[in-house]
C-alpha cells in the first residue's frame, strides 16, 4: 500500500538520525513493548471518560474531551490481535500527532503502562521477519533489540488505513 502523499510516507519510514539513533517513548500493550517517536508525542494523559462514537470502526470507537479538544482514542490491541485488558493504575493515553489524509491529526493511544523516553540504536533494528510473526507484517515497521527484550515500532499510518482509512478524522468529527 502506497502512502497517500509524501507527508504520510515520512510517517511510514523510521527517522533515524545521522548517528543511527531514534528517540522514542516506550509503552506496554499486554506483555509487549512498543515505541513511538518522541517527536510525535504531544501529551501523556491519565485515563479520561470516553464517549463511544456510533458506527465508528472498532480500532477508534471512542473520543475524549481534553482541554476543549476532541481526541479520538485508538486501541492498538485490536490491530495486533491482543485480548482486551482491564484498566489499571498504570494505564495511560499517549496523545500523538501524525499526518493522516494530508493533515496533522491528534490521536490518543490507550496503553497499559508508559515507560520512558529512550534512544534506540539503528544497529540493533531489523525489519519484521517474513515468517514467525503473529501480527500482520505491514503493521510493524521495525523490531529493535534491547537488553530487556524487543521493542516494536508500529506502522501507525498503515494500521489506521487498514482499519477504516480516515478513522481518526471520522471519529473526531462525530
Amino acid at each position: 500500500m502506497q502512502p497517500a502523499n509524501a507527508m504520510e510516507a515520512e510517517t511510514n519510514a523510521t527517522a533515524w538520525d545521522d548517528a543511527g539513533n531514534l528517540e522514542v517513548l516506550t509503552f506496554d500493550l499486554g506483555e509487549e513493548t512498543f515505541a513511538v517517536e518522541a517527536m510525535l508525542v504531544r501529551e501523556i494523559l491519565d485515563l479520561l471518560p470516553e464517549t463511544r462514537v456510533p458506527g465508528a470502526p472498532a480500532l477508534v470507537h471512542s473520543v475524549v474531551n481534553f482541554r476543549g479538544k476532541i481526541i479520538p482514542i485508538a486501541d492498538l490491541r485490536l490491530a495486533f490481535g491482543m485480548t482486551q485488558a482491564g484498566v489499571t493504575v498504570d494505564s495511560r493515553i499517549v496523545v500523538i500527532e501524525i499526518p493522516l489524509a494530508g493533515e496533522p491529526t491528534q490521536i490518543g493511544i490507550r496503553t497499559d503502562k508508559v515507560h520512558e523516553v529512550t534512544t534506540l540504536q539503528q544497529s540493533a533494528s531489523e525489519p519484521p521477519p517474513a515468517v514467525g510473526m503473529r501480527w500482520r507484517r505491514d503493521f510493524v515497521r521495525e523490531l529493535v533489540r534491547r537488553p530487556t527484550g524487543v521493542v516494536v515500532l508500529p506502522d501507525l499510518a498503515t494500521i489506521f488505513a487498514a482499519h477504516g482509512g480516515e478513522t481518526p478524522r471520522v471519529a473526531a468529527a462525530a
